[in-house]
This record gives structure tokens, C-alpha cells and sequence, in this order.
């Protein structure tokens, strides 16, 4: 569970509830033409930029910027010179034995039991990375197009909503309605694009770079141990993936 993001968009939603309150009834605020116009208008106009297969995997997209787990790179270091010093005392094949939490590295290192050349392990890999910075990319270009429309969605509502309260001047009961149109669909576009939207594509984007940083290192480290290089080597080429403070390298021999 990522605090950062639950904690940040309920806070802000808390926060904008309670001043609704506060400015009085809340139920003021809610309105059925505004939220057709923006929940539901936005929806469809980015269904319209995507397939159906990529728009009703929304809610999965959206979920990885309050549930996603990956490792901690230093952890797939030391798992990495872990298995470069098995595979340079017992061969590739020792490597079978290895614990691997990490889909990508299990893939990575069963190429290696396998026998496949470098050229073969680094295609293979490389697409895998290719293909999922691809996924995340969709994700991220999802919410920002909702970004996008539903400020202009809120400004369709608003039109809408001053039409229909010029064209009713003479009736005093229908200006207020037709103004509270014109009124929320903005506010509500607002809320859909900055409260929502945004925050996410920015977590999602945050997703990748940890993500694509991961697969790196571990192609990185899986040809390292192909080559058949030092441990330490291996090592200190995949320190260089982390912060400069954390790069201190133990160069203890064995």
C-alpha cells in the first residue's frame, strides 16, 4: 500500500468536503446534469482513444498507484552477486536451485540454465522492458487524457448551463438551477483533472522509473553472470544504480 498516494488524495478530498460543509448544505454541491456531463462524458471521450481491452483496464491501472510492490534494487544487488558466486563455483546449472522472488530475474536466469547466447538473453530481456514500459506508458497517457477532457467536459457543462439560463431570464425558478449547471460542471471538471487524474499519472510515472530501473539492473547483472565476471565486479557495475550514497561497495575478498 502506497501511504503517499491514499493519504494525499483523501486528505485532499477531506479537505474539500469540509469547506463544502462549512460554506453550508452540502447537498448544494451535488448535482446529476454536472456529473453526467463530466464522470461520465470524460469516461467516453477517453474511451474513444483507446480500445475497449486498454479502457476496462482502468481500475487495474489506477490501482497500481495505491498497490504495488517491487524491490528494493540494493536487494536485487545482493541477490544478484549472490547468484554470480554460485554460478562461478557450481556453473549455470546451480542457479536452479536459486530462490527468485522476481519474475524477471527468474525469466533472466532460466535463459542461462538453458544455454542461450548473450545476444539472445539481452533480445529477449530488452523486449520484455520494451513491452512494459509500453503498458505503464497506455496507463499513463489514460489518465492524462481523463486530465485533459475533464476540464473541457466542466466547460461544455458550462455552457450548457448559461444556455439555458439565458434562454429562461423570464423565469426566475429556472435561472438557479441552469446557474448551478454552469457552476459545478466546472468545479467538478476541476476536481476529476487535479484531485484525481493528475496525482495518479504522476504515481504511475514514478511506477515506471522504479520499474524500468529494476529490469535494467537485472539484465545488467544476468548478462554479467553470463559472462562469467567477478561477483564484486558485477557488484560494483550495479551499484552504479543506486543513489550516490549508498554506492559503498565491499571490496572484502572471499
Amino acid at each position: 500500500m502506497d501511504l503517499a498516494t491514499l493519504l494525499g488524495i483523501v486528505g485532499a478530498i477531506g479537505f474539500i468536503v469540509m469547506a463544502m460543509i462549512l460554506g453550508g448544505d452540502i447537498s448544494m454541491f451535488v448535482d446529476t446534469q454536472s456529473i453526467l456531463i463530466v464522470f461520465c462524458g470524460s469516461l467516453f471521450v477517453v474511451l474513444s482513444n483507446y480500445n475497449l481491452g486498454q479502457f476496462f483496464g482502468i481500475g487495474k491501472i489506477m490501482g497500481k498507484a495505491f498497490m504495488f510492490k517491487i524491490e528494493q534494487p540494493d536487494e536485487l544487488i545482493e541477490k544478484s552477486v549472490e547468484m554470480a558466486d554460485a554460478a562461478r563455483k557450481g556453473g549455470f546449472l546451480a542457479l536452479e536451485e536459486a530462490e527468485i522472488t522476481n519474475a524477471f530475474m527468474q525469466k533472466g536466469v532460466d535463459m542461462l540454465v538453458d544455454g542461450h547466447d548473450a545476444d539472445v538473453v539481452r533480445g529477449t530481456l530488452q523486449k520484455d522492458i520494451n513491452l512494459t514500459t509500453e503498458r505503464h506508458e497506455t496507463g499513463i497517457s489514460m489518465m492524462m487524457a481523463l486530465a485533459d477532457v475533464a476540464p473541457a467536459m466542466g466547460m461544455i457543462g458550462t455552457l450548457i448551463g448559461l444556455v439555458a439560463m439565458l434562454s429562461n431570464m423570464d423565469d426566475p425558478k429556472a435561472i438557479g438551477p441552469a446557474m448551478a449547471v454552469a457552476l459545478l460542471t466546472t468545479l467538478y471538471g476541476a476536481f476529476l483533472a487535479n484531485v484525481i487524474a493528475i496525482p495518479i499519472a504522476n504515481k504511475l510515472k514514478i511506477r515506471l522509473s522504479e520499474e524500468k530501473l529494476n529490469q535494467e539492473l537485472i539484465l545488467d547483472a544476468v548478462l554479467g553472470i553470463q559472462d562469467g565476471q567477478n561477483p564484486r565486479v558485477i557488484e560494483g557495475l550495479l551499484k552504479n544504480y543506486l543513489a550516490e550514497g549508498k554506492r559503498k561497495i565491499d571490496t572484502t575478498e572471499e
